[in-house]
């Protein structure tokens, strides 16, 4: 469905991305206080609640209905992709801070290509290879000591671990689901997928040490605040955002203004967490931004506009 509106698709997708940083920041904030496992918990639950009133608004007239099967490749990506990823992505937003999580979270691209190659055949291109190698060379840039954020080297690699594999576990579960996406109600998937992640989520806290205390923490108003906004602009708003971001630009478009959320990102965390801005950091995001660029745009470049 096109828009009377010019450019409404990109608009969308551009404040997909600043909505989506915003939720990053309150994120950070909110892990001074909340255990991953809980905010991930928390932010899930809430997602599940809104989603229930907007498929019925925005899908009431859909009645493809899915499979036994697609219900559990759904289930077992949201676990991954959602249940374990974020968490995993919310411990690496404590250790590095967001301006440096956000040139981690460049790797998601990468791993998107890498998988799609080995389980799905996909064909990859030497200019996608050159992305790939600039976004792993923007990790490296920031894997060196970050003496001006007071971040040691442990913390410094233990937050790119975490922060890698959330990447790649964000990958293998969309991946998973890729062939399924293209009939399949998204809303209706998201719910799923977000009912998948609570479930393993659930399954974690019961046998989590502790689990009281990282469940129930004493949050003050400022706290509580936090995790319900960026729960709500995260894992909603952005979501709402993207669905029509997607509708209305071409898919290519709108999937690399969505990732100028890792510039936004880092430019908030220098305005409204006072993380330092480095040489080493602004190298790293532009190397970053370059790599994503090429890997979604270099086969249009190379094929031309009409492949």
């Amino acid at each position: 469905m096109d828009s009377q509106i010019p450019y409404l698709g990109q608009m969308l997708s551009i404040l997909t991305a600043v909505v989506w940083a915003v939720a990053v920041i309150f994120f950070k904030k909110s892990g001074e206080s909340v255990h991953p496992i809980a905010l991930n918990f928390y932010k899930n639950l809430l997602a599940m609640l809104l989603l229930v009133p907007t498929i019925f608004i925005f899908e009431e007239g859909i009645s493809r209905s899915l499979t036994i099967r697609e219900y559990a490749l759904f289930l077992a990506s949201g676990a991954l992709g959602i249940g374990l990823a974020d968490t995993f992505f919310f411990r690496s937003l404590n250790l590095l801070g967001a301006g440096l999580s956000a040139i981690v979270d460049c790797l998601y691209s990468p791993s998107i290509i890498f998988l799609s190659f080995i389980w799905l055949g996909e064909r990859l291109q030497a200019i996608e290879i050159v992305g790939v190698l600039l976004i792993i060379s923007a990790v490296l840039t920031v894997s060196k000591s970050d003496r001006a954020g007071h971040l040691s080297r442990g913390d410094l690699l233990r937050g790119i671990f975490w922060g890698a594999l959330a990447m790649g576990t964000m990958a293998v579960g969309i991946v998973m689901i890729k062939p399924l996406l293209g009939n399949a109600p998204f809303l209706r998937i998201t719910e799923v997928r977000i009912i998948g992640g609570t479930l393993i989520l659930m399954v974690i806290i019961a046998i989590y040490p502790g689990r009281s205390a990282i469940m129930f923490p004493r949050l003050n108003r400022r706290s509580l605040s936090y995790v319900v906004s960026g729960s709500f602009l995260g894992a909603y708003v952005s979501m709402v955002l993207w669905l029509a971001g997607m509708k209305y630009a071409n898919a290519s478009v709108a999937a690399a203004l969505n990732q100028t959320s890792n510039i936004f990102i880092f430019i908030f965390a220098a305005l409204f967490l006072k993380e330092p801005i480095t040489s080493r950091r602004v190298l790293g995001i532009a190397l970053g931004a370059a790599g994503v660029f090429l890997v979604t745009f270099g086969h249009y470049f190379v094929a031309g506009p009409n492949q």
